[in-house]
């Protein structure tokens, strides 16, 4: 089991630096956000639960799959060439949140339309997920399908090659990269709108793409 992990974990890390586009161009400092030192703090003190695992309010299982998951977001901050992006291969349309990459703003909410990849002059923060939409499970070890009962926005590191797709055989969307939180409305000061799976669908794209 430990092999199919550090395997998997080598195999994504991989896909993340293939999918980012090359530049000559002076990579992002990530090192420097607060995102690099909250992942840094958070490993170290699960490191610790590792250790200690009486100690901890996690399983030993679960300890292992967010040390998994943090060093996976520690090694895109530490070698990311680019700004985050995000690609929509859903088949419809997609709620992001974005930002203009070296400006310290609250991210907006965009809708992102099938096909289409935010523009890489911008950082893609996460994806916005609507009541009624199926997901599969964003629970470590779990691979089940869920519906939504409430709308949710899923937050990534800066520097992640995000891609959500849609599962032709559950309907389910899935993503590429576990997200680095999850918001509730009330939890964040991102904007999470009382959508629809429909609504969404409806809206017209307006977030910033690649020509």
């Amino acid at each position: 089991m430990k092999f199919f992990k550090t395997t998997l974990l080598i195999f994504t890390l991989s896909i993340n630096l293939l999918i980012a586009q090359p530049s000559w161009a002076d990579p992002p400092r990530l090192t420097q956000t607060p995102d690099y030192a909250e992942v840094n703090q958070t490993l170290d003190e699960l490191i610790q639960a590792k250790i200690a695992p009486e100690k901890s309010e996690y399983t030993p299982e679960q300890i292992e799959q967010k040390i998994g998951d943090l060093a996976l977001q520690k090694y895109i901050l530490e070698t990311a060439l680019e700004w985050g992006q995000c690609r929509n291969q859903t088949g419809k349309t997609l709620g992001v949140y974005a930002h203009k990459a070296k400006k310290n703003q609250e991210p907006t909410l965009y809708y992102l339309g099938n096909g289409k990849i935010t523009d890489n002059e911008w950082n893609c923060d996460g994806i916005y997920l609507p009541t009624g939409v199926k997901v599969t499970s964003l629970n470590p070890n779990d691979s089940q399908v869920q519906e939504l009962t409430e709308p949710l926005a899923l937050k990534v590191v800066p520097g992640t090659q995000l891609i959500a797709k849609t599962n032709p055989e559950t309907g389910a969307f899935e993503l590429n990269v576990r997200p680095a939180k999850v918001f509730k409305t009330g939890e964040t000061t991102w904007s999470i709108p009382n959508l629809t799976a429909v609504n969404v669908s409806s809206q017209i794209p307006n977030a910033p793409i690649e020509d």
